[in-house]
């Protein structure tokens, strides 16, 4: 059943009715118009029924942690403050009987509408603030303890009575009262389903609606409708007042039923307890009994898992090493450790020489292998009887070595060993025996059966191990020569790349300097009568477009592969000395410069000239490369040297020596670096290094037959030093100097450059030759065969290589082919380097480079000419 039917709160509200229609007739049947002592009784009794109201409500809300209902508590002590308040205006204040009879009748109609008001807006505050939290009860109290004060001051200033008005009402200041208790009965009527209070607070509000009402038709304090209004408050207290203690005892009566069938349940369930521990020890003592069977079983079976793990755990350890020596410490210290042998070592057969080489030994074994002389590397002979059986591959398992017959056994058992297990370790593919396991133990009989199957499991893994160790150990050799030989393959592919760059930079350099260099040698050589300055001018100028066109040589040649012989010619070591600091300067100037590093470079030539055998082109080379590793050796800035002297014979009938030294004061390098500087593909640089720069200069001063020593340290800097055998005294192949006399020939000139074109005509024509220009090689082709269809052929023809649609290689083929003695001269950018390899077109005569020199060009007309 509900708590609302046990309850019955409209039971209690008809008892109500009841009791206030019986305070209704007694008043009414009074015949004095006002009683005061009745009206102090009613308020007596009503601010001890709202006063106990409140601290049950608040005890309750504090019991059951609600909100509402301590809001409720709020709201109805407030209204019981106010109703003392108006208790305490009937006490006399002042020993004046005129003025204490008079003060009642002014006060108590001005702190009724107060009291009045309070409660109602206190009810609705409370349960619209039901969800505020804690900050609720506070707002509530001083909100409505203000509302009251304020309605005191504001009573006080109007009449508290007034004639007859609509229906009667004698008191309009309390007309608002009546609807706002219906405006709280409707309010918790909605919510009774939800609060637990809602139903009981509705009724109360009805009860109340109906005092509220009499008092509106009251003349006086205490005339018969105030005295109604007043019966039906008390009234209504005592209604909420009975419900609320009725509840707490339908609450007590439930908590003392509900314990009665819990303490009801609880004996049962002891009951059912105690019958089923009496099953569970019966179901205990079969499960004891067999418990004890299995657990034999579980013991062996424990004792193969940790073989098994045993096994498991040494195989995965070996598998993880590649290299022998671990695998086999791995080896012995596990059998040590876990299966508890007293002595554990492994050896090694030696096929040829008969004997067992032990390989590794347990350190727990050490003493023992001690004592029994088998450390590392000493060596057993192989007897026929004893480890001949084992180096055949057959496991033999001697439980007491005290019966034992060979003379391995006989010395284990002087040191106090009785049993022992000795395993062949064997390659499958080949059956061959390799090494050999010694297991001992102190005490007789030490290895089970088991012990035995795990030991020969163990020793086809390391057997397995050993062979892959071998295996891996041969592929990483193979690997490491295959990424050397991929890794050089790759640089080689770079260098290639970089020289195809480097070809077509200085074809294009050499075709911009051609008419340069043709128009000053050629004013130099028509205008003898120049002042001094003018000439001057001119040869500085015809030195630096030499220089130039040195430098895009030397840039082409230092990207070129070298033929494994070089030509060699006499090298003045001081001129060569002269051009690195120019030839490097964008390395070790420039770019040191970007990063705020300042590089200063020193060159200290040698006296008198010392000449070297060697390829000139190769020795920048080696230069170059010795200077770029100097220069990043300074991050910080410092200083390069590039020294060359001379030095006597070291012994009697020796011959004297060129040293070319290039020293920095940098970061220098340790022992281990400068003992690997010179090998291929080494290198300190990380990305940025290809590791090939020493190692080309170590191969070019060999091809020399030169030494390369070096010397460094961390923090004092390195020198490189080459020593060279001294040739000074070699005269090298002279030039040809002055101008070559030529007699008139009839030239046709083909290049698709006209700057190139004109230069050239110009030249050609002062030298007196009869010059035809042809833009491109088909106009070339064209009117070559004109020529030869009217009988006038050329004498020689000088054609570009590089030239779009019909090129150099084209024209020659289709010259030849007009006319089989053609003579032809091809003037290409890429001269040099067509002329020192094997791409020289077919069909041509002689091959120039760009910039054309004028005795080079006469030069080629004689042999052409001649020929």
């Amino acid at each position: 059943m509900g708590l609302e039917r046990e309850l019955q709160p409209v039971r209690n509200l008809v008892y109500a009715f009841a009791l206030l229609a019986l305070c209704s007739a007694a008043i009414i049947a009074t015949p004095t118009k006002e009683s005061p002592y009745l009206h102090t009784f009613f308020d007596s009794g009503m601010v001890v029924v709202s006063g106990v109201l409140a601290l049950l409500l608040w005890d309750m809300g504090w019991r059951a942690d609600d909100a509402l209902t301590r809001l409720l508590a709020v709201a109805v002590g407030v209204t019981a403050a106010f109703e003392l308040f108006h208790i305490l205006t009937a006490l006399e204040f002042s020993r004046d009987a005129i003025e204490a009879a008079r003060l009642p009748k002014l006060l108590r109609p001005v702190t009724w509408p107060p009291t009045a008001h309070v409660m109602p807006v206190g009810l609705i505050a409370a349960l619209l603030m039901r969800n505020w939290g804690q900050k609720a009860l506070p707002i509530l109290l001083i909100g409505l303890s203000l509302m009251g004060v304020g309605m005191l001051f504001f009573f006080d200033s109007i009449p508290p009575y007034t004639p007859p008005t609509w229906l009667g009402v004698t008191r309009p200041s309390l007309v608002s009262v009546p609807f706002l208790g219906l405006v709280v009965s409707g309010l918790y009527w909605r919510v009774r389903h939800t609060e637990r209070l809602g139903q009981l607070i509705a009724l109360f509000s009805i009860l109340a609606v109906i005092g509220n009402v009499s008092m509106l038709y009251s003349q006086a304090p205490a005339d018969a409708p105030a005295m109604i209004a007043h019966a039906a408050r008390l009234a209504n207290g005592l209604f909420l007042l009975s419900a609320l203690m009725q509840m707490g005892t339908i609450d007590t009566a439930r908590r003392m039923q509900a314990e009665r069938n819990l303490t009801r349940v609880n004996e049962a369930l002891e009951d059912r307890v105690r019958a089923r521990t009496s099953d569970l020890e019966t179901a205990n003592s079969a499960l004891r009994a067999e418990a004890a069977t299995r657990e034999l079983a579980e013991r062996n079976t424990l004792e193969q898992l940790s073989r098994l793990r045993l096994l498991h755990q040494t195989t995965h350890a070996i598998a993880e090493r590649v290299d022998l020596a671990s695998i086999y410490q791995v080896v012995v210290g596990s059998l040590e450790d876990r299966l508890d042998v007293d002595f554990a070592c492994l050896c090694h057969v030696d096929q040829v020489a008969r004997k067992l080489v032990v390989a590794c030994v347990g350190a727990r074994s050490t003493p023992l292998a001690n004592e029994l002389d088998l450390r590392e590397a000493s060596k057993l002979e192989i007897d026929e009887q004893g480890l001949g059986q084992r180096a055949r591959g057959s496991l033999i398992y001697e439980p007491d070595l005290a019966a034992t017959q060979f003379s391995l056994g006989k010395r284990l058992a002087n040191v106090g060993l009785r049993s022992l297990v000795a395993l062949p370790l064997t390659v499958e593919q080949r059956s061959e025996v390799f090494g050999v396991l010694l297991v001992a133990r102190r005490a007789a009989d030490g290895f089970s059966v088991s012990d035995r199957e795990f030991l020969e499991q163990l020793g086809e893994n390391v057997a397995l191990a050993s062979n892959q160790a071998q295996l891996h150990s041969a592929l990483q050799k193979a690997y490491e020569e295959l990424r050397d030989t991929q890794e050089a393959v790759l640089q080689q592919e770079r260098l290639r790349a970089l020289g195809q760059m480097a070809s077509g930079i200085a074809h294009d350099i050499n075709n911009a300097i051609s008419p340069a260099t043709l128009y000053v040698e050629s004013i130099l050589e028509r205008s003898p009568g120049l002042d001094v300055k003018t000439r001057g001018q001119l040869e500085t100028v015809q030195r630096a477009i030499g220089d130039v066109a040195q430098t895009v040589a030397r840039m082409g040649e230092f990207y070129r592969q070298r033929e494994t012989k070089a030509s060699l010619a006499p090298v003045n070591v001081n001129t060569v000395l002269s051009q690195m600091p120019d030839l490097t300067r964008a390395r070790w100037s420039d770019l040191a410069q970007a990063r705020g590093a300042a590089i200063a470079m020193r060159v200290e030539i040698a006296d008198g000239a010392p000449t070297i055998m060697a390829n000139e082109s190769e020795l920048r080379e080696a230069l170059i490369n010795l200077i770029f590793n100097a220069a990043d050796a300074l991050p910080s800035g410092g200083h390069i040297t590039l020294r060359a002297r001379t030095k006597d014979a070291e012994k009697q009938g020796g011959s004297k020596s060129v040293v070319i030294e290039v020293s920095d004061d940098g970061v220098g390098m340790d022992e281990n670096t400068r003992s690997h500087c010179l090998e291929p593909f080494f290198t300190t640089k990380g990305v940025r290094g290809t590791g090939l720069g020493l190692a080309m200069v170590y191969g070019i001063a060999q091809r020399h037959r030169a030494e390369l020593q070096v010397d460094s340290a961390i923090g004092k800097g390195t020198t490189i030093r080459l020593v060279f055998p001294d040739a000074t005294g070699v005269a090298a192949a002279p030039k040809p100097a002055g101008k070559m006399p030529v007699r008139e020939l009839r030239l046709l000139l083909i290049d698709d450059d006209p700057m190139i074109l004109q230069s050239l005509r110009n030249a050609l024509e002062y030298e007196g030759h009869q010059v035809t220009c042809a833009n491109g090689g088909q106009a070339g082709i064209d009117m070559f065969r004109a020529a030869c269809d009217s009988k006038q052929p050329f004498s020689a023809v000088i054609t570009d290589l590089g030239m779009p649609h019909v090129d150099g290689r084209q024209v020659a083929s289709a010259i030849r082919n007009i006319e089989q003695g053609a003579r032809i001269i091809m003037l290409t950018g890429w001269g040099q380097l067509l002329a020192d390899g094997s791409d020289a077109p077919a069909h041509v005569d002689r091959i120039l480079s760009k910039p054309p020199n004028m005795w080079e060009l006469r030069e080629a007309l004689s042999q052409a000419t001649d020929s």
